[in-house]
């Protein structure tokens, strides 16, 4: 049985006849024609009913049409995957990003990236974790930034360790600290990011190690608002260093939190057992690559 007779035979029934399916294929009708009775020949059954236009298919034929279509879609999956192997001309990177620390980080990796696979097409998408871990789960995306710990249905690689830093206005009576523990920050109120984000996780779970739960006045997706938010003495905002660093506002004092556990872990994610196509995989590669010049921390499990 030969892939060339499945498919004139599955083009037959698709198109409607051998004249439509001969031009679908590239081929002469009587060619198709012979290449389906071959087939039928090698199966020892009748795969269609000629006696009708268009042609319909027999017990057998729907038996053997179902079959092929299915090793016809394989046989195309396999030659992408080959054709990935040779140099990544084509193929998708599909990349969730959360908006805390995805441009610092990833910016100057994609236009790296784009230059040495300049046929891969870059998709990304950006949520906050848990979004993300749903689209990893559902397919719809190859890898995803997210804090670590990882849920254990996914495998991972680190990509940047930074600690917190609380950010209080300029007059507050902690901002000329060099460094508070979270016990420190039990009667301030708290600026968070949106339900979703993962750093909202790390600063609860931290809070909860205290033995309280923090009064939260404002929630946001934006960076830039809730510094304002901070700045105007609404509440304190935690943050991870690097990203504070980058918003210096003259009216805020970043101090440093000490405290185990309490710290921005960002690592690329992935279906743990799930295929990870060259593209992705590439990205990876960058990202360790990357990691000699003390950017990334390369780690993986």
């Amino acid at each position: 049985m030969e892939f060339r007779t499945l498919r004139a035979f599955v083009e037959v029934v698709r198109q409607g006849g051998f004249a439509r399916a001969a031009k679908t294929v590239f081929a002469t009708q009587s060619t198709v024609s012979k290449a389906v009775r071959q087939l039928e020949a090698e199966i020892g059954f009748p795969l269609l009913d000629r006696a009708l236009h268009p042609p319909r298919l027999t017990a057998a034929g729907e038996v053997v049409y179902a079959r092929a279509t299915r090793l016809l879609a394989e046989r195309d999956d396999l030659a992408a995957e080959l054709e990935e192997l040779r140099g990544l001309k084509r193929g998708t990177l599909r990349l969730g990003l959360p908006p805390v620390g995805s441009g610092t980080l990833f910016a100057p990796l994609f236009a790296l990236y784009r230059t040495r696979y300049p046929g891969v097409a870059i998709r990304l998408v950006e949520h906050g974790a848990a979004k993300l871990e749903e689209l990893l789960l559902s397919g719809e995306i190859d890898l995803a930034a997210s804090l670590l710990p990882a849920p254990e249905v996914f495998s991972w690689q680190e990509v940047r360790r930074e600690p917190l830093v609380a950010l209080l206005p300029a007059g507050h009576e902690l901002a000329g600290r060099k460094a508070i523990g979270m016990d420190a920050l039990r009667a301030q109120p708290f600026i968070l990011f949106e339900e979703g984000f993962a750093l909202n996780k790390v600063i609860l779970e931290s809070c909860r190690r205290h033995g309280f739960e923090p009064m939260v006045v404002a929630q946001s997706s934006q960076i830039d608002f809730i510094t304002e938010l901070a700045a105007a003495g609404l509440g304190i905002a935690l943050l991870p260093r690097l990203i504070a660093e980058q918003r210096a506002h003259p009216q805020l004092r970043a101090v440093l939190l000490e405290e185990p556990g309490a710290e921005w872990n960002l690592a690329m994610i992935w279906r743990k057992g799930g295929y990870l196509s060259h593209a992705a995989s590439a990205w990876l590669a960058l990202l360790r690559e990357a990691g000699a010049g003390g950017m990334v921390i390369p780690k993986s499990t």
